[in-house]
């Protein structure tokens, strides 16, 4: 009897240290919430034998909506090098990388001519519909542009353009716009580079006429800016 009441005296008395202790230390401290981007950051995607600085007519149109400038992304790129081997495994990388910076779930792609090609492969066959909530191309040779048979001799990145290449004819088979994430495309019908202009329009993605635009205008036409926001502000 007497071994009993010490066994519940022992016990009482560690439970009031322990209540004690909880007073006098609060609540188990919680882990800081992780970074959350405010909104969901745009990366810019150069086309042909360009570089991200092409960007800056476009960048300023969003800086002038409301972005800032930690959420505009312009990635660059050899583009003599291959779509599927070489482009779309470093662009998968260069999202992941805008991802652990910002603190996103997902990015935005904007990409003009060329630059739709790897960007597309990564969404096709990189996992990207997970973590792109928005793709826009901007005269993209989405089903090839007869002018690349002109370099296809000796560049990959002119050789992957033609249509029915390798890239192509796998970009094509099948849905054209997989996964959930949204599609949007933007033509003009004075395109010089993009031939035949009915290259771009994608099945299954919002598809706009540009109007009567050169190639490269397309990056610094005012009403091409305001529809590539208005669909990603959709």
């Amino acid at each position: 009897m007497r071994r009993s009441t010490a066994a519940g005296l022992t016990a009482f008395a560690s439970g009031v240290a322990f209540l004690c202790s909880a007073l006098l230390t609060g609540p188990p401290a919680q882990a800081a919430p992780a970074p959350q981007a405010d909104r969901i950051p745009v990366i810019f995607v150069h086309g042909r034998n360009a570089d991200p600085g092409v960007w800056g007519t476009m960048k300023s149109t969003f800086k002038q909506s409301g972005y800032s400038d930690s959420e505009l992304f312009g990635w660059g790129y050899d583009s003599s090098r291959s779509t599927n081997e070489v482009l779309a495994r470093q662009f998968s990388a260069y999202v992941a990388d805008v991802l652990h910076q910002t603190g996103a779930a997902q990015v935005d792609i904007v990409a003009h001519s060329q630059g739709g090609l790897p960007t597309r492969w990564f969404l096709r066959f990189g996992g990207g519909t997970s973590v792109v909530r928005d793709w826009v191309s901007l005269g993209g040779p989405n089903h090839g542009t007869n002018l690349a048979w002109a370099c296809a001799l000796w560049d990959q990145g002119c050789r992957d353009m033609t249509p029915g290449s390798y890239v192509e004819s796998h970009l094509a088979a099948g849905n054209q716009t997989p996964g959930p994430t949204r599609y949007a495309t933007f033509a003009s019908h004075c395109d010089e580079f993009i031939l035949p202009n009915s290259s771009v329009p994608l099945p299954g993605a919002a598809n706009s006429d540009a109007g009567c635009l050169a190639h490269n205008d397309l990056l610094t036409d005012p009403s091409t800016a305001q529809g590539v926001l208005a669909f990603l502000r959709q």
